[in-house]
């Protein structure tokens, strides 16, 4: 009977913390409908989300898509099929490597940030004294990173796409030896605004996810300094396996629409 009291409060414990997630992510993405709406926390937190992490997606989208041209090249030379590589690769990239990648990136880099932020103003009390001066720590604090994650992660999905290919072109073209005018073509050819846009769709529930793990376990965090480092480890792990589980979600989606 204790294994069946265990299982019942594991269960018990998972669907209460799956509401208040579920409440936190209402009162956050919505909480700026009813105004006011903090501009100039969103334009920061857009500045740091985005702009800021272009340099690490940028690296790690020209790496991923010069390893992917090597390996691409290397298994379809089995089967004879080497000018497949510029389709593959774009579709590889732009309906999956793109979008996930970058998130992960961007939950190791964010939301752990969001985390540990909002942690520290809450342990030491500075959200509660915005309540006091009557500022809604929701609209100042969560809301404003909420929308500019959701906003930033498809626009560096995006410039991730290019990079990510233009790294490919560069192995092709010059290891590979790859005509660059056949390399452009049969990707063009090739790749249509569906993949596209099902990558940024993507990448928009993935910035949505990364930011309210963040802000909400930021937000939940107490217990001094222990308790900011373990919601900013906690946010960083559930963010990753968010991301996997809604890419695998999405990606049944899209194959069957």
């Amino acid at each position: 009977m204790n294994i069946f009291a265990a299982i019942g409060g594991v269960t018990l414990a998972l669907f209460r913390e799956t509401g208040r997630i579920g409440i936190f992510a209402l009162n956050g993405a919505l909480s700026w409908l009813t105004g006011p709406f903090y501009w100039r926390a969103f334009a920061s937190a857009l500045l740091r989300i985005g702009f800021m992490s272009l340099p690490v997606v940028g690296l790690t989208a020209i790496f991923t898509g010069a390893a992917l041209a090597l390996n691409i090249y290397d298994g379809s030379a089995r089967f004879n099929a080497e000018t497949f590589l510029p389709q593959i690769l774009g579709v590889s990239i732009v309906r999956e490597l793109g979008p996930v990648l970058a998130a992960l990136m961007l939950a190791g880099r964010s939301s752990s940030a969001m985390a540990a932020e909002i942690g520290t103003m809450r342990v030491t009390e500075q959200i509660d004294a915005m309540s006091t001066l009557a500022v809604d720590p929701f609209k100042y604090l969560i809301t404003p990173r909420i929308l500019a994650a959701t906003i930033a992660l498809p626009l560096l999905v995006l410039t991730a796409d290019i990079i990510g290919i233009y790294g490919g072109f560069l192995v092709s073209v010059y290891a590979l030896d790859f005509s660059g005018a056949v390399y452009i073509r049969n990707l063009d050819e090739f790749l249509t605004n569906f993949d596209v846009i099902s990558g940024l769709i993507k990448a928009a529930v993935f910035g949505f996810l990364l930011a309210l793990m963040g802000c909400y376990y930021g937000y939940s965090s107490a217990g001094g300094a222990q308790g900011v480092g373990s919601a900013t480890r906690i946010a960083v792990v559930t963010s990753a396996v968010l991301i996997l589980s809604a890419n695998y979600l999405l990606t049944s989606f899209f194959v069957d629409f």
